[in-house]
């Protein structure tokens, strides 16, 4: 499926919710195994978790509850983002999903830069990556022996939710898959790891980043849309929801979003395709945001319909690629955001600049 392709999470997908390429390969040898993962280190005293008189903590999810009994040593992550909240706390996963995607070309599971950093800021060894190719790894999962699996983002159906709860408590996503807003995945994440004061700081730091990077943008008014609309073929296009993360994180930034996305994110609908016939229901769309690269926009005013889209005849229209670390940056993560941020406002600040 096309929209598949485009989500890192992904998603996702990115993010996606699959999103974009390698950014760094990965460091740990083919023979990893969970006794390889043993030695994996954190940056927190004790263990994996934060305070022992924190627990037990029960969380609810989409799936039911989730108890988790006592301070966790060993902590896997699968999906989209949930490793980078681990990491930004201090705590090293045991074993983690891959967050490169066999459609990005990359050869082998790797993990993109801002992961790689933070892993090298900890003096820590690459942790076990879970092949995503088919789907949830339950196998390698199970061999790191967690005490936690943390999916706060994620859209794992109840069928895979008892699977890895019979290998360890499991945080899923609160209401609907995928649709977990980048500080609700910062705090439920660091409540299962005992840090919830700790991911609450985090997060009003991130929003204090943002509002630094965002202040003399001029976004106020403006109105931005999330796409994934390919170059060489443009009779549809699909528009991403406000329930997003990558459409939600352009609200963020100060953005309003259409009308048609926020309809969308409350059927809990995560895109929406339309037709080059349809292009007309975009026209209050200030910015287009859309995976792609630099032939995008000229493919777009090439064509008699989406040609008639002020966005697209002002020029407003930011391709942040697809199969690179930028494209996957902009479903925003724990690590992600201050690691895209300045680059990601630039070249929308442009776009907004030639919107009238």
């Amino acid at each position: 499926m096309r929209l598949r392709r485009a989500l890192a999470l992904p998603t996702a997908l990115a993010l996606t919710l699959g999103l974009a390429a390698c950014a760094s390969s990965d460091d740990a040898s083919d023979d990893a195994t969970a006794d390889d993962s043993a030695d994996a280190t954190t940056a927190t005293d004790g263990g994996a978790g934060g305070d022992a008189d924190a627990f037990p903590v029960t969380i609810t999810n989409a799936h039911g509850d989730t108890t988790i009994e006592a301070k966790p040593e060993r902590v896997a992550t699968i999906s989209w983002g949930n490793q980078d909240v681990a990491l930004a706390l201090g705590v090293v996963p045991v074993g983690m999903d891959s967050q490169v995607w066999a459609w990005t070309g990359a050869a082998e599971p790797g993990v993109y830069d801002w992961t790689s950093e933070k892993l090298d800021e900890l003096g820590a060894d690459m942790p076990v990556l879970f092949d995503v190719t088919d789907g949830i790894d339950f196998e390698a999962i199970s061999d790191t022996t967690p005490d936690v699996i943390l999916a706060a983002q994620s859209g794992m159906s109840a069928e895979d939710y008892a699977t890895l709860s019979d290998i360890a408590p499991t945080v899923a996503y609160p209401t609907v898959p995928w649709f977990t807003p980048w500080r609700d995945q910062i705090t439920i994440n660091a409540e299962a790891l005992g840090l919830k004061s700790e991911g609450e700081a985090l997060v009003a730091d991130l929003e204090d980043q943002i509002a630094a990077a965002t202040a003399d943008a001029g976004f106020e008014g403006k109105t931005a849309a999330f796409l994934y609309a390919s170059p060489t073929d443009l009779s549809t296009i699909s528009l991403y929801s406000a329930g997003d993360a990558r459409t939600a994180f352009l609200q963020d930034l100060g953005f309003d979003l259409p009308q048609v996305a926020t309809d969308l994110a409350e059927q809990d609908a995560f895109y929406q395709d339309f037709s080059a016939e349809n292009a007309d229901q975009l026209a209050d769309v200030d910015v287009i945001v859309s995976y792609g690269d630099d032939t995008l926009l000229a493919a777009m005013q090439a064509d008699p319909l989406w040609s008639t889209l002020p966005a697209v005849q002002n020029g407003a229209v930011v391709a942040v690629g697809e199969g690179d670390a930028f494209s996957a940056a902009v479903t925003p993560t724990a690590l992600s955001i201050p690691w895209v941020l300045d680059d990601y406002v630039a070249a929308l600040t442009d776009a907004a600049a030639k919107a009238q």
